[in-house]
């Protein structure tokens, strides 16, 4: 199996996302959320209800439980996901060890709202960021990942759904319900952060470039950002010329290349770039279609 500088790169950049994203977590659980008694949703929220029952640490309680999942999840979401999960569930449960053994910090300890806000904040963008870059922090990230594989279901609001027992559950542990509506709040701050930061990651851009150099163009544009370009045949209403338009979609994240490569060639080009809701199809997102039996006709 030969690997590309391309996806070298890509893999590269997957692994930094997820560790960066994985650090983000820990810091919102262990400095925000544990400290105050509001628990979140996930493995997470059932790790801090055995550590408030019990005392089992949570980096243990956390790995295990996730190593149990990820047996289960191999088969289902791949290797190639599994392997992203499993280095950012280690990266995790090694970030908790070290911060709830040498990072003894209390931040907003009399005001927990707050506390809740922030907290979800940084949850929300580590998990977002981990699916991203197709990992997870494991748990019921991995329910919503097979979920979202078939189903066209917001990602946030499939882990909204598994985790309200989860945290409604925490009274019977703290037996104080004003924790609990915190924990509610800290989940829909989360799951809103889940969407926004995975819908940004994801943002795709279509450009219509006119161009008298469209050839040279379309060749490099196959070549750098590794994108497809379309001739469109084309005619000027004003200058009456027969002209060639290229049609390109691609990752906002590879615009500035783009421009970048229309600018070397043919400063004097037109072009038109729109943001694009949804690309389906080979190098972008999967159709996501939900089959309904039809009904019998009697």
């Amino acid at each position: 199996m030969s690997f590309s500088k391309v996806n070298i790169w890509t893999e590269i950049r997957d692994y930094t996302l997820l560790a960066i994203a994985m650090i983000s977590y820990s810091i919102g659980w262990t400095v925000f959320l544990l400290p105050n008694n509001i628990t979140t949703g996930g493995i997470a929220g059932v790790s801090s209800i055995l550590f408030w029952a019990t005392g089992i640490p949570i980096n243990v309680s956390y790995f295990f439980i996730n190593a149990v999942l990820l047996l289960f999840a191999l088969r289902i979401l791949g290797l190639k996901f599994c392997l992203k999960t499993i280095f950012a569930v280690t990266v995790l449960t090694t970030s908790l060890t070290i911060m709830s053994q040498y990072i003894t910090v209390h931040l907003l300890s009399d005001q927990p709202f707050m506390a809740a806000i922030i907290g979800a904040v940084f949850c929300g963008s580590g998990v977002g960021l981990g699916l991203a870059a197709n990992g997870s922090t494991g748990g019921t990230d991995i329910i919503a990942a097979i979920i979202n594989k078939y189903r066209d279901i917001s990602l946030g609001r499939v882990i909204l759904i598994c985790d309200v027992i989860i945290i409604s559950s925490s009274y019977f542990v703290l037996g104080d319900i004003e924790r609990v509506i915190y924990g509610y709040v800290v989940l829909y701050v989360t799951s809103f952060c889940i969407d926004q930061v995975v819908n940004s990651m994801r943002r795709s851009v279509q450009f219509f470039i006119i161009s008298d150099k469209y050839e040279e163009i379309g060749k490099r544009i196959n070549r750098e950002p590794h994108r497809g370009c379309t001739v469109v045949d084309a005619h000027g209403f004003y200058s009456g010329k027969e002209v060639k338009m290229l049609f390109v979609l691609a990752k906002r994240r590879q615009s500035d290349v783009i421009f970048r490569i229309i600018n070397e060639i043919d400063p004097n080009a037109f072009v038109s770039q729109s943001a694009v809701i949804g690309v389906y199809g080979e190098g972008f997102d999967r159709f996501k279609v939900r089959n309904k039996t039809p009904k019998k006709i009697e």
